[in-house]
């Protein structure tokens, strides 16, 4: 069989996988979200935290309840890291240093997973464990609550009430992710992934010397690294590591569970404002995307010219041989349109091309189908951008899901797409223009730019993922990279939640004979063509002097 044919029959059972799905996991999430009932387990957690479920919040309230969340989840997680030395089960290793700890609880709280790390020997097992992996879980628990809130906006009318964070927070790790998680673990330690608690021991002896290795538990963390978008591995090489991504089954399970649950919500979207159509367009728009873009990839890496390039069948550097092309590309595309930032191959390895698609991917907004919450919420802000364009374009007052998308609605949503650009932009040229961020570039020219634009990329659309080369365990890059990703996760949701709060307020607009029909293809081809656009205005000077320059190089 041709590595091609490989390529294209994986992602057909990738498909399939994720159609069978769909519309299961979207109609319990709804569920999920509209009941009013309380199982017990979640009726102890809200009493330790002392919190009322059934009390609704306004969007101030509902913010506030985030910010205070994820204010006390960066402060436990940083203290943790601080005093690892003195903890039961670290391995020997000492206390992580201020910057590094700020920086590793900024990125796990936001979703992110950046490290600039190596986790086998720096993280014990109760940094680990305890810290690392819940945060995997309520991190992507906070970005499914948001994206419900706004859903919840759409399809509530006269009231500004949003729901209860505490709930939606509670309820999206109870009966969402923890049981996926349970099932997804086994799966994988079924796969050969390892689950222990085993310490550091000694593995073969080499030229030179022997090398040690510390086990983990592995599997239970890798699961919801991936289902919850988040991306950190427990070794430094990720998902291309045998112990957390034993072969081409564990890579393609993988796979499907960074992008279950994103593809998914627009099932729990549309059933949750009473039109499933409006759910599939959303979906038809992602789906576009993603394909378009994992079609693109792996043509530029299976057909990039050179006889090095010939002889191995493709550009193979940097690629793990037992996922090949196909499956390193399929992975590469995933991590970077959704907010996971796990990888299995180096993406710095890849074609200058290459390169950039998965730079384009983040850049894009991480919306196709993007992270768990943030790609729903990310597109529906996409969505009002191109009804309103449309709207501009035949004199009409936008309206979107029966709700008119005026002055304050518009203006929340130029903020949410403005926040990231400008934080890249702007930290990206900052680390240019500056002598000692420069100096931890591995490569100079234009795959050096590159290195740089893709860190402050990856952190600021809470990615993750990192081009190989670039020292970023420095003073600047840990602070800077940190405040990039926690300006990148909740400023954007500030301007959700208040866009949320007024889509609520609203009384429900009569559909008429001149409403714009955004659950039929007219509108998801507007929509495609809305997100390139902005993408490629905002970006293309940055991405013409890093990958693009050296693809046409090459």
């Amino acid at each position: 069989m041709s590595p091609v044919l490989a390529g294209v029959l994986q992602l057909l059972a990738l498909v399939v996988a994720l159609g069978l799905s769909y519309r299961p996991l979207g109609d319990h999430m709804a569920r999920v979200y509209s009941s009013e009932k309380h199982y017990r387990p979640e009726k102890w957690i809200y009493k330790a935290i002392g919190a009322n479920p059934d009390t609704e919040m306004r969007w101030p309230a509902y913010l506030r309840g985030v910010l205070a969340f994820s204010a006390v989840s960066v402060l436990f997680l940083y203290l943790l890291q601080r005093v690892q030395g003195s903890l039961p089960g670290s391995l020997g290793f000492v206390s992580i240093d201020p910057d590094q700890a700020f920086n590793t609880a900024a990125s796990f709280v936001a979703n992110t997973n950046w490290q600039s790390y190596y986790g086998e020997q720096a993280m014990g097992h109760v940094v680990q464990t305890g810290g690392l992996a819940v945060q995997n879980f309520v991190s992507a628990a906070v970005g499914i609550a948001v994206a419900v809130a706004l859903v919840r906006g759409f399809a509530r009318s006269r009231t500004g009430e949003l729901g209860n964070f505490w709930a939606d927070l509670v309820r999206g790790t109870v009966r969402i992710l923890l049981p996926i998680s349970v099932i997804g673990a086994l799966v994988l330690v079924a796969c050969g992934a390892i689950q222990n608690f085993a310490g550091i021991h000694e593995v073969g002896q080499f030229t030179g010397g022997s090398q040690q290795w510390n086990g983990g538990a592995v599997a239970s963390q890798e699961v919801i690294k991936e289902l919850g978008t988040n991306g950190g591995g427990y070794f430094n090489a990720n998902s291309a590591h045998p112990f957390e991504n034993p072969n081409g089954l564990s890579n393609l399970f993988e796979i499907y569970l960074i992008l279950v649950i994103p593809f998914a919500l627009t099932r729990t979207f549309g059933r949750m404002v009473g039109s499933v159509k409006q759910g599939y367009a959303i979906l038809a728009t992602m789906a576009t995307i993603w394909v378009g873009f994992v079609a693109l990839m792996m043509w530029t890496e299976f057909s990039h010219p050179g006889p090095a390039f010939d002889l191995a069948g493709g550009a193979m550097e940097g690629k793990e041989t037992r996922f090949g092309i196909a499956g390193s590309s399929l992975f590469a595309v995933t991590t970077t349109l959704t907010s996971t930032g796990a990888v299995n191959s180096f993406h710095s390895s890849y074609t200058g091309f290459g390169g950039g698609i998965t730079m384009l991917g983040m850049q894009l907004g991480e919306i196709a189908p993007g992270g768990v919450g943030s790609g729903l919420y990310g597109m529906l802000i996409m969505a009002i951008i191109a009804v309103f364009l449309a709207g501009l374009m035949v004199g009409r007052t936008p309206e979107y899901l029966g709700k008119k998308i005026g002055t304050r609605e518009i203006k929340y949503a130029a903020c949410y797409i403005l926040v990231t650009p400008a934080l890249v932009l702007t930290f990206t040229a900052l680390a240019m223009a500056l002598p000692t961020p420069a100096d931890s570039m591995t490569n100079t020219g234009a795959h050096g730019f590159s290195e740089i634009l893709y860190a402050y990329t990856s952190g600021a659309n809470n990615n993750g993922s990192a081009f190989a080369g670039l020292n970023a365990d420095t003073q600047w890059f840990n602070t800077t990279i940190g405040i990039a990703m926690l300006l990148g996760r909740f400023l954007p949701m500030v301007f959700v939640l208040a866009l949320a709060g007024s889509l609520a307020e609203q009384a429900p607009v009569p559909e008429t004979a001149g409403t714009l029909r955004t659950e039929k293809p007219l509108f998801t081809g507007l929509l495609v063509g809305t997100i390139m656009i902005i993408t490629g205005l905002t970006y293309f000077p940055a991405l013409a002097l890093g990958p693009l320059a050296e693809g046409l190089a090459a």
